[in-house]
């Protein structure tokens, strides 16, 4: 009896991936066949990692290819493992790719998420520098930018980029697919430190509990992986606060507008008048949750002062950060996203008048005549730690003199 699988990409622009297939048999031992570009230097490392995975997979009878295209171990490891469950999804897995220092770095509820970059999930070219591209977030994105042949797969490649690839400073985000397929995208990247996990198309509450009862499963009730739903539809946007509130885990709301246009049956538009009513309704549902608003990407990676725009025009409304699908966008977000010299000047004020009323026992905070309250004075302290973020102001500011 045999059974096959496959994984990976093959052609001659394949670069920093590879193509295993894989034919399962019950006797016969192990026929391995590689090629590679770089056979000469490495040939004799990929026969070896290769013979090893098998050996922990306790596979003993096969026939395996593998086209090379430049694969980083951890690719190949993806790969190889990949085609081998396409093949006999009973098969155990005895050990995982050793994980780079730092890896187990939390994140925290309240920090800034001003960008978010896609990258392909099942794209290694994509995920190896990404570190360097200074986004707040990195999502390993399983859902619309993965053809549905290549899903299975691609699981595997995410989760090895979770352990071992270097995320910067960024967070480390994963966008699962829709309904079950999501909920088994989780069971093969937990428990493997993501952050994040977007959740696409939700309409209710209840599909918000099912991925958050997922992940307690793997890591147990308190397990600090935080949750952003992407409204997408009339009916999400509908629902949007009872999604916000459905678990303590949702630390954003973000919203998705090529399907929403779609949805409602019209074009979306850079105006953006046909997503008025969705944009508020999330901002206003994120808000009343206490929990971040997320504006969508801009598809238009050649058109900065467009992006610029929008970026404005999101910060106006209220949103604390955009998506992006080129790295070329994350500086123009991170700038438009900035406070301006007169937001810093009159948050600085402000927090230092509710410096005086915590000093001398005052219950109200008031800057002149005018009485300040909590809310203004909370988002002052954003503005301030997001100028300091930026660059915009220093950490000592309050031992300075205040702007005139």
């Amino acid at each position: 009896m045999t059974r096959q699988g496959q994984a990976g990409r093959q052609g001659a622009d394949v670069r920093s991936d590879c193509h295993v297939a894989c034919t399962l048999r019950d006797e016969g031992g192990i026929d391995l066949e590689i090629e590679s570009k770089v056979a000469t230097m490495f040939g004799h490392k990929i026969r070896k990692q290769v013979l090893d995975i098998l050996a922990d997979m306790n596979v003993a009878h096969a026939t395996v290819q593998v086209q090379d295209g430049g694969a980083l171990p951890f690719t190949l490891d993806a790969r190889v493992e990949a085609a081998l469950r396409a093949a006999d999804p009973s098969l155990k897995r005895n050990r995982w790719i050793e994980a780079k220092a730092g890896w187990d770095t939390p994140t925290r509820r309240d920090r800034f998420r001003r960008s978010r970059l896609y990258l392909p999930g099942n794209e290694p070219k994509f995920m190896i520098n990404a570190g360097l591209y200074g986004a707040d977030g990195l999502i390993l994105d399983l859902e619309d930018s993965v053809a549905p042949m290549h899903k299975f797969a691609a699981r595997y490649l995410v989760r090895n980029a979770l352990r071992i690839l270097d995320f910067g400073t960024a967070e480390r985000m994963v966008r699962i697919n829709q309904g079950d397929l999501g909920l088994e995208d989780l069971d093969v990247i937990l428990p493997h430190h993501v952050h994040l996990v977007l959740i696409p198309k939700v309409e209710t509450a209840e599909q918000v509990r099912q991925v958050d009862d997922r992940v307690a499963m793997h890591l147990g009730k308190d397990h600090g992986v935080l949750l952003m739903p992407i409204i997408e539809s009339a009916k999400g946007g509908w629902f949007a606060y009872d999604i916000a509130m459905a678990s303590p885990s949702v630390v954003a709301l973000a919203i998705g507008l090529e399907d929403y246009t779609a949805d409602i049956g019209t074009q979306r538009t850079n105006e953006g008048r046909e997503s008025l009513w969705l944009r508020q309704q999330v901002i206003n549902a994120a808000r009343a949750a206490g929990v971040q608003p997320i504006d969508t990407v801009f598809s238009d990676v050649a058109d900065s002062e467009g992006l610029r725009g929008s970026v404005i025009e999101a910060k106006q409304l209220g949103f604390d950060g955009k998506g992006c699908i080129h790295p070329r966008q994350i500086p123009i977000i991170h700038e438009a996203f900035a406070p301006t010299r007169q937001e810093i000047d009159k948050a600085q004020k402000i927090v230092r008048a509710f410096d005086v009323a915590q000093q001398q026992g005052l219950a109200a905070v008031s800057l002149g005549s005018k009485m300040i309250d909590p809310p203004v004075v909370k988002r002052a302290m954003h503005t301030v730690t997001l100028a300091i973020a930026c660059g915009l102001l220093s950490e000592d500011w309050k031992t300075k003199e205040v702007s005139s």
